[in-house]
């Protein structure tokens, strides 16, 4: 068994192609929302993540097949004064389950954060994903807090 992650080309076509399979396996799946992503996602994503330089994707193959995802996108810490790295998506097709694809995609992760000079990395899971949550747990990620007495930090949104 071969595995390969690469940074995605946005300009890349087969890269795209690659992208939106993982991202949509990925959204389709009951933790991604259960749906395929939109029209507009489908025909807009990898031209606008091609105007950005603070995003990058990382592509993982097995024997050549596209087999897992990491959409990553940089932030700023301001207490730190320095770049954070989150990890927007992580999401493996369930086919290549139990191989460790999700945690060589966050050493890869972390090597290119170390090298952006980042602070940390941030992710977003949901309370019920308990083999990410574990997974990620094995990684070293933990819950955030400032002060024990105020509790972790919750992640909202606000849908525009």
């Amino acid at each position: 068994m071969t595995i390969e992650i690469i940074k995605a080309d946005y300009n890349n076509q087969s890269h795209c192609k690659d992208l939106m399979f993982l991202l949509n396996s990925y959204a389709e799946d009951p933790m991604g929302g259960g749906a395929p992503l939109g029209e507009y996602s489908q025909m807009n994503l990898c031209s606008e993540l091609a105007k950005r330089n603070n995003v990058f994707s990382l592509l993982c193959y097995v024997d050549g097949k596209p087999a897992a995802i990491c959409n990553c996108v940089e932030g700023f810490s301001t207490f730190k004064a320095k770049p954070l790295l989150n990890i927007h998506d992580m999401g493996v097709v369930s086919q290549f389950r139990g191989l460790g694809l999700s945690h060589k995609l966050m050493a890869e992760v972390e090597k290119q954060a170390i090298e952006m000079g980042c602070c940390k990395i941030t992710l977003e899971v949901l309370e019920g994903n308990n083999v990410a949550k574990n997974s990620y747990i094995k990684f070293g990620f933990e819950g955030y807090e400032l002060d024990p007495e105020m509790g972790k930090a919750m992640f909202w949104e606000k849908v525009l």
